[in-house]
């Protein structure tokens, strides 16, 4: 029965009223230049974030010179129009080692950067949660709407990229994230483009918490994913909350993928409201002939229209997506 409001929810999302966003080039007001070796106008990220507290009437810049930021940094949620930007994503890199049991700050607070701001792009940086493998750890952690995440680097171990917010809206090009238990989870609606997934253990690649009244919560789309060599048993997905929606279309998937696909997490009635599938996938693992029963079954439309942002991004008209 769910499955058939899912589709029906699919069918009517393009008949919503949304304006198709355009490109534009951006023009930045402002631009805050961070090196570590005191060439540009402060040394730490931290300290030119001071600088850009308040909704901007036009962008705002911070360019992030090669180096290694020993920062934990939070973009409030009085930041709005902000670009940050690192000079290359190999070598500018944003590191930081809290985990959830140190001082009992919970997953919520272990993040290395926390974007709870509006309207914000992070580009080209590595984002790393450094702490190991010692239970929950976030890399990135997004709360805000309209955060555009490109070609960035992601790296942790468990949940290291927490997108949430449950009318947030993300959007992740051309990035690299990788993570062994859950490693992308939380409730937020995210687009992954061409970005490529790495499990470095036996696990869950997912955890949505999706919203019931949230039509869209992870996809990705021409996405690769891959494995440590000694991974042989990674799931798609697993139902952190009952709504939990989680689609994979286009993505190449390693031989790791249990034949089954996806998990109840322990709970059968998850399987009567999850909304998970995949939709003309390869590889070793796209197999679909063992997965589980319960999964959503796409239609050309549905995979279409799942993958356009003006559609899944139900306010797109009020973000000039890039």
């Amino acid at each position: 029965m769910y499955r058939l409001a899912l589709s029906i929810i699919i069918t009517l999302l393009p008949f919503l009223g949304l304006a198709a966003s355009e490109s534009s080039e951006i023009k930045y007001s402002k631009t805050i230049t961070v090196a570590t070796d005191g060439t540009g106008d402060f040394t730490t990220i931290g300290d030119a974030l001071k600088k850009v507290k308040g909704d901007f009437e036009d962008p705002v810049r911070i360019f992030v010179k090669n180096g290694v930021y020993n920062e934990k940094l939070l973009i409030n949620y009085t930041v709005n129009n902000l670009t940050l930007e690192g000079e290359s994503p190999d070598s500018t890199i944003i590191t930081f080692g809290d985990y959830a049991s140190l001082r009992n700050m919970g997953t919520s607070g272990s993040y290395t950067l926390r974007v709870d701001g509006n309207n914000i792009t992070l580009k080209n940086l590595t984002i790393e949660n450094s702490a190991g493998s010692v239970g929950q750890a976030v890399a990135l952690h997004t709360t805000g709407d309209k955060i555009h995440v490109t070609g960035c680097r992601i790296l942790g171990n468990q949940d290291t990229l927490y997108a949430s917010g449950r009318n947030a809206r993300a959007l992740f090009d051309n990035c690299y994230i990788e993570g062994t238990v859950d490693f992308i989870f939380g409730a937020a609606t995210a687009l992954f483009r061409n970005c490529h997934i790495h499990a470095k253990s036996d696990s869950y690649l997912t955890a949505a918490s999706t919203a019931a009244d949230n039509p869209v919560g992870y996809v990705f789309h021409k996405c690769k994913v891959t494995a440590a060599p000694d991974v042989t048993k990674l799931h798609l997905g697993r139902t952190w909350r009952p709504y939990a929606s989680t689609f994979f279309i286009g993505c190449e998937l390693p031989g790791a993928i249990v034949p089954q696909g996806w998990h109840n997490w322990g709970n059968s009635d998850n399987e009567k409201t999850a909304r998970y599938g995949e939709y003309k996938c390869y590889g070793k693992g796209s197999d679909e002939s063992g997965r589980v029963t319960w999964r959503t079954r796409l239609s050309d439309s549905d995979a279409a229209r799942l993958t356009d942002p003006t559609v899944i991004f139900a306010k797109s008209s009020d973000w000039k997506i890039k």
